[in-house]
């Protein structure tokens, strides 16, 4: 049987080919899934998620998550789709103005840090809100958000964006905590290599840093497919016991220090 067969999901965040979000819909449709896919209408507009919804067999549902009536909307439409609940949740948003108007972490803009920190962060506690309000997630379900390690160590350029990975962090062990005493649902976090999606690629340096990072890591940076692959078993009934955890899928590079090949290097 396949991992996610008849299992029911929403995936926040596919915009093209390069987005996990988008190889996360690809694996879990050949998994026996059945998902609905969201993104903001502007995302709708510039990406190519109609060729994913296609490819996959799913409905496209619009929906800004910062809204919390776009929220509502998109799990009443979900659940008449579905005729019940679901049973799995993929949040794959994030994006700082700060990083795109240039502005150093030193002198952020604090209305475009808020507007990023709704969008990167808060999103998930209100996606999970609207989920826990409309009993909409069905036992053993799973709920993932994806993260990176710049929310525990500095990586000059991912400025404010660190701040919002550390905040979603929290928000899934917290409200984690109460998934699973109310319904055994597991809230995680994916902490993921540096991956050349369309929000990484936007950082300064960041074919340096990928690079970087490739080359510490003893297994090489994870890929989008890597990443996408992981995290289908993180949905599926194989991890039922894990929950409130930030979970490396970074080829080791969270755990090293320093290698042969950067001592080589620099000494």
């Amino acid at each position: 049987m396949k991992l996610l067969h008849n299992k029911k999901g929403i995936i926040f965040g596919a915009l093209n080919e390069d987005s996990i979000a988008w190889k996360v819909a690809e694996r879990a449709y050949e998994e026996g899934a059945y998902i609905v896919l969201s993104n903001t209408p502007m995302a709708l507009k510039i990406g190519n998620i109609y060729k994913l919804s296609k490819k996959t067999n799913s409905i496209i549902i619009p929906a800004d998550a910062t809204s919390l009536k776009d929220i509502k909307n998109l799990f009443n439409k979900t659940m008449e789709h579905f005729n019940g609940k679901i049973d799995f949740i993929l949040h794959s948003i994030g994006m700082s103005i700060n990083i795109r108007k240039k502005r150093e972490y030193t002198n952020i803009d604090y209305n475009w840090l808020q507007k990023s920190w709704d969008i990167s962060a808060v999103s998930f506690h209100k996606i999970m809100k609207i989920a826990w309000d409309k009993d909409a997630i069905n036992e053993w379900g799973s709920i993932i958000a994806l993260t990176f390690i710049g929310s525990k160590r500095i990586f000059h350029g991912y400025n404010d964006m660190a701040d919002h990975k550390a905040y979603i962090e929290s928000i899934a062990r917290n409200f984690g905590y109460y998934w699973g005493k109310k319904c055994n649902v597991r809230v995680n976090t994916v902490s993921q290599s540096p991956t050349k999606t369309t929000a990484g690629i936007g950082i300064k340096n960041f074919d340096i840093f990928l690079h970087y990072a490739n080359e510490l890591s003893p297994l090489g940076n994870a890929s989008a497919d890597d990443c996408s692959n992981y995290i289908i078993t993180l949905f599926s009934d194989l991890t039922k016991k894990v929950t409130m955890q930030n979970l490396y899928h970074d080829g080791g590079f969270s755990k090293t220090g320093i290698n042969e090949s950067i001592i080589n290097r620099f000494f």
